[in-house]
């Protein structure tokens, strides 16, 4: 398929946010994702988030696009890529750049996945995956879509869930089971300042093995060793050696939604 390409910016959307009394300094922040983060020698850096989603997904991904260029320390760049069903499925990474896609990818579980590529502690390329074999039934709305893809983006710079006991926190980031809140909060923001409040001495665009920047890790079998499991959320580690490795966080469908999709 031959796609025209596309570029969108989000540098004049959303000048504000949502912001909590409690959160209202970066000092109280502290839900980074074990600190991985992309390398870069200024902020903002300038992220491109490669659009290989259907047009029923669009303005999903543009909102959540938009949502995480409110941060001063990112600059959300949108690109058109190949949107066949084959990338889609496949949801090839990139080097330098995030990769959202959407497919039924079956009753496998799972909702959404974010991968990241690290080399070292560094974020080297990443993907985002929805799950249509879910999403797209009618047991999902529209805020619930939007609250999956905005999470998978957001593990994809760094962040993990402000909390995991099932507490609603007015953000995209939390952990509430309803899957109601489409949008980051002033909490998320406040963590990207601290974990891009430092300078790195080189970009994040590294070379890596072909094995480890071309692997497609599709099941919890090739995504490798379970780390952390709360509830629906868990996270794997594919550990390559020579410092390389692919981490994987998923978010797993409740119990009611798996009876019902069950065969």
């Amino acid at each position: 398929m031959n796609v025209t390409p596309r570029i969108r910016s989000f540098g004049f959307v959303l000048l504000t946010f949502i912001a909590i009394a409690a959160f209202a300094t970066p000092s109280h922040a502290s839900h980074s994702w074990n600190n991985y983060h992309w390398a870069r020698t200024s902020n903002p850096f300038t992220i491109k988030v490669i659009d290989s989603m259907t047009p029923d997904w669009d303005d999903n991904l543009a909102t959540a696009n938009s949502d995480w260029n409110t941060s001063t320390v990112i600059d959300v760049v949108e690109e058109q890529g190949d949107e066949s069903a084959r990338t889609r499925k496949r949801c090839p990474a990139v080097s330098g750049k995030v990769r959202s896609c959407n497919a039924a990818y079956g009753y496998t579980g799972w909702l959404g996945v974010a991968q990241i590529w690290i080399s070292g502690g560094h974020i080297v390329q990443g993907t985002a995956k929805m799950n249509d074999s879910y999403l797209a039934s009618s047991s999902y709305n529209e805020i619930n879509r939007q609250h999956v893809i905005c999470q998978e983006i957001g593990h994809d710079w760094g962040l993990g869930h402000q909390d995991e006991s099932g507490k609603d926190l007015n953000t995209c980031m939390d952990y509430a089971s309803a899957l109601d809140n489409p949008h980051p909060n002033g909490h998320d923001y406040d963590q990207l300042k601290l974990i891009y409040g430092h300078g790195d001495s080189t970009t994040t665009v590294a070379a890596m093995p072909a094995d480890v920047a071309n692997a497609e890790l599709n099941t919890p079998a090739e995504w490798g060793r379970l780390v952390h499991q709360v509830g629906r959320s868990a996270i794997y580690e594919r550990d390559f050696g020579r410092d390389f490795k692919i981490v994987t966080h998923v978010t797993w469908v409740d119990a009611d939604h798996a009876r019902a999709h069950s065969h």
